[in-house]
């Protein structure tokens, strides 16, 4: 298996393996977080774990809609926001690519989008667009555009912010998504800096959108100065992943993330996709590996997700 494949697989099990690791801490504060070296799929006994008749190592919204996003991807060979509206009503509304078909958890957010979507608002409009509807539910899944993409980064960005549109249309949301995926595209290609040149590309890709450079300036930049929370709140959960970075394995991004407490499995997909991809799929411990439910699932997409990057970059 050659760098780039193992860094792909370790992308999107590094996020479905988080966001499994995060379900059953979800909601509790951090002061109720176990011990670091007891967050597993199974919590310690007496822990009053969330989504109680989920199984241990099922993955949530997050996984389940980053699967739609890269199966979309693979079948329209480019971005189509519309296709990937249908997908997100199919898993809402049949647990499509949700393990046992069951939805336990959705957004707010989200759930106002689709039911837009239902009566037919174009995806690229269906988004709530207000200051408030700034949770993380685009960014928790956008991870598979960045690995599946192999354009500029202009167009990249372009793709993520309309990405972020189909749920959460706010200009905020569609930066962070844009500064996550070039972040992503450049640890995959292993730059030596590879957040600042994001950074960058992102400012002269928005520079002539004023909107946009006081969105960045003004309420994303600030954030990334700040401590790590577990809040679902887009900024915190695209600072939180740089906080967490600088840990030096996967299993400590994780679980780290979850030790914040609140949006546990979203902090823990957003950081552990970025965690997988950074040391590929060696990273992740054997155990959660072997424990991560849906893999039936998972494994035919990543298959193709491989070879056609492989192909396209003569690997």
């Amino acid at each position: 298996m050659n760098d780039v494949s193992t860094k792909l697989r370790g992308g999107i099990y590094g996020l479905l393996v988080g966001d499994a690791l995060g379900v059953p801490y979800e909601f509790h504060s951090r002061d109720a977080i176990p011990p670091y070296d007891q967050i597993e799929f199974d919590p310690p006994k007496g822990f009053d774990r969330s989504h109680q008749s989920v199984r241990p190592g099922t993955w949530s919204d997050d996984g389940a809609q980053a699967l739609c996003l890269l199966e979309s991807l693979l079948e329209c060979d480019k971005f189509d926001p519309d296709d990937l509206g249908r997908r997100l009503l199919d898993w809402y509304g049949n647990g499509y690519l949700a393990i046992d078909n069951d939805v336990f958890d959705v957004g707010i957010t989200t759930s106002s989008a689709l039911a837009r979507l239902r009566t037919g608002t174009p995806a690229v409009n269906a988004g709530p667009c207000t200051e408030y509807d700034n949770g993380n539910g685009a960014l928790m899944r956008v991870l598979p555009l960045a690995l599946w993409h192999l354009g500029t980064d202009a167009e990249l960005i372009h793709d993520a912010c309309l990405q972020s549109r189909v749920t959460h249309g706010h200009l905020r949301s569609q930066i962070c998504c844009a500064l996550y995926c070039v972040w992503a595209r450049n640890i995959l290609r292993e730059k030596s800096q590879p957040w600042p040149d994001a950074l960058r590309s992102v400012e002269q890709a928005l520079v002539a959108d004023p909107l946009a450079k006081k969105e960045l300036d003004g309420h994303i930049r600030p954030v990334f100065e700040q401590v790590a929370r577990g809040s679902g709140y887009v900024v915190d959960s695209l600072g939180s992943a740089l906080i967490l970075l600088k840990n030096d394995s996967y299993e400590k991004v994780v679980r780290a993330a979850i030790q914040l407490g609140d949006d546990t499995d979203t902090t823990a997909c957003i950081a552990g996709g970025i965690a997988g991809l950074q040391w590929g799929e060696k990273s992740i411990p054997e155990r959660w590996l072997k424990g991560l439910r849906g893999k039936v699932l998972v494994e035919p997409l990543l298959a193709r997700l491989v070879k056609r990057v492989s192909e396209l970059q003569g690997t």
